[in-house]
C-alpha cells in the first residue's frame, strides 16, 4: 500500500510529464542541473511540509473556507523556502528567486493536497508528497541535465553555488570543444526538448505496457471458427 502511494504519485501520475502541471518552472528553471535541482529541492520541501501540515489540521479546518487555508499554509512553507535559499545559496537563490516565490500558486501542490491530502492520515500524505515531489524532480533534473549538456557541454557545473565550495570538483566537461546545440540554453530549446522528452516516455510507457489480446470469433476466411466455440461451451 505504502509503496504503491509513492510509485503511483512519482511514476504513474507524474505531475509533468503525465500529468502536465508546473510546466512554467520546468522549462524556466531547467537550464542547468544545478538550477533544476535548487527548484526541485524548494518544491519539495514545500510539497511535503504543506501535506503533512494540512493531512495533521484536516479536522480542524472548515470545509468552507479549506482553499485559502490550503494556500496560506503553502504559502507560509514557501517563504520557509525562500529564507533558507537567501541564507545557505544566495548565488543560486538570485537565479531562480522568481519562480521559488510562485511555487505557492504551482497547480500541482494545492491539487494533491485538495484530492489527497486533505483527506488522508498523515503517513499516507507524507508517502503521496514524497512521491510527487520525486516526480517532478526527475523531470526537473532530466530536462535540466539534457539541455546543459548540449548547451554548455557539461554536467553539474555551479554545483557549488547549492552545495558548498566542495562540489565544485562535481563538474563534468562532455569534451565538446564549444557546445554542440547552443538553443539548447533557450526558451525554444526548452520546449523542444521537454516534447522530445516527453514523447519518447509515452512512446517507452505504450511499449511496455500490456497489450489486451484482441480475439476473434472467425477465421481467417470470415467463417465462425469452431475452436473457439467449443472452448467457451
Amino acid at each position: 500500500m505504502s509503496g504503491g502511494t509513492f510509485t503511483d504519485a512519482a511514476i504513474r501520475r507524474n505531475p509533468a510529464w503525465i500529468q502536465l502541471l508546473g510546466l512554467c518552472p520546468l522549462l524556466a528553471v531547467s537550464n542547468s542541473l544545478v538550477n533544476a535541482t535548487g527548484l526541485a529541492l524548494a518544491s519539495g520541501f514545500v510539497m511535503v511540509g504543506s501535506a503533512l501540515a494540512i493531512s495533521t489540521l484536516r479536522a480542524w479546518i472548515p470545509n468552507r473556507v479549506r482553499l485559502p487555508c490550503f494556500v496560506l499554509v503553502i504559502a507560509t512553507f514557501t517563504t520557509l523556502s525562500v529564507l533558507l535559499l537567501e541564507a545557505y545559496a544566495f548565488e543560486l537563490y538570485l537565479r531562480v528567486a522568481l519562480f521559488v516565490q510562485i511555487i505557492v500558486s504551482n497547480c500541482m501542490i494545492l491539487g494533491r493536497i485538495e484530492a489527497f491530502a486533505s483527506r488522508q492520515p498523515p503517513w499516507r500524505a507524507c508517502l503521496d508528497a514524497l512521491g510527487t515531489a520525486a516526480g517532478f524532480a526527475i523531470a526537473l533534473i532530466g530536462l535540466g541535465g539534457v539541455r546543459e549538456a548540449l548547451g554548455q557541454g557539461t554536467l553539474l557545473a555551479g554545483m557549488e553555488h547549492l552545495f558548498g565550495p566542495g562540489a565544485a570538483a562535481w563538474r563534468i566537461n562532455l569534451g565538446f570543444d564549444s557546445a554542440p546545440f547552443l538553443m539548447a540554453l533557450l526558451p525554444p530549446g526548452a520546449f523542444l526538448i521537454a516534447g522530445l522528452l516527453l514523447g519518447l516516455g509515452n512512446g517507452l510507457r505504450n511499449r511496455l505496457s500490456p497489450k489486451p489480446s484482441l480475439r476473434t470469433d472467425f477465421d481467417e476466411h470470415g467463417k465462425t471458427n469452431p475452436d473457439i466455440r467449443e472452448a467457451e461451451s
